[in-house]
């Protein structure tokens, strides 16, 4: 697993794969760029642990599993599920063994509501990372990525043509895909132009109807 940059900085957490298997890509763009500086800089954080949040699709597990390979530390997923004192111990495990900590959840505090004060305290005091909505070259990359991955020919400037209308969210970008993958299954084709996809996503309330 490898995390690409186009910024000027290479932000890279290598992972060793299998003969044959298909990496999975952390795409780095303005929207998570520092967060991603943060986990690639494990070795100077104040404390062992640090909280990473971000929305669904935004590839947060992903990042974590990258991070806990290169820093042999530990991931605590989708922690506002975990019990309060499951996760009081993991920080303070971190702690202890200097073993960092990566948490990761939907939302820091106070969205996070945490009623145990002492994991309460603990999390205030850990560095929260944040991947935010994508930014408009991060789209543009990860349509194609996702078009790749999928195996779909993506006219040149239908990439263009999507990431100028679809809504501004990882989520958003990875249906989209989706649903010009079925489209494309229909039509026995995996060539996809701007004329098809307007007509497939006609009506979807994940694009800008009025630039259709």
């Amino acid at each position: 697993m490898t995390i690409l940059s186009r910024g000027t900085v290479q932000l890279t957490l290598p992972l060793e794969l299998p003969a044959g298997a298909r990496q999975d890509l952390f795409l780095v763009g303005p929207s998570n760029e520092a967060a991603v500086h943060h986990l690639d800089h494990f070795a100077t954080w104040p404390v062992q642990a640090a909280l990473l949040v971000g929305p669904r699709k935004s590839g947060r597990t992903l990042l974590a599993r990258l991070f806990a390979a290169k820093s042999g530390g530990t991931i605590a997923d989708d922690a506002d599920r975990w019990t309060e004192t499951e996760l009081f111990h993991a920080w303070n495990r971190a702690q202890a063994d200097a073993r960092p900590l990566l948490v990761v959840a939907d939302a820091a505090p106070p969205i996070w509501r945490i009623g145990l004060p002492d994991l309460r305290s603990r999390i205030n005091a850990t560095p929260v990372l944040r991947l935010e909505a994508p930014d408009d070259l991060l789209i543009e990359t990860l349509l194609q990525y996702l078009f790749d991955r999928k195996e779909l020919v993506a006219a040149p400037d239908l990439v263009r043509w999507l990431a100028r209308r679809v809504e501004r969210s990882h989520l958003a970008v990875l249906r989209i895909v989706e649903a010009l993958e079925e489209d494309a299954m229909l039509r026995s084709t995996r060539r996809l132009t701007v004329p098809a996809a307007r007509a497939a996503l006609a009506g979807n309330p994940l694009l800008l109807d009025r630039l259709l």
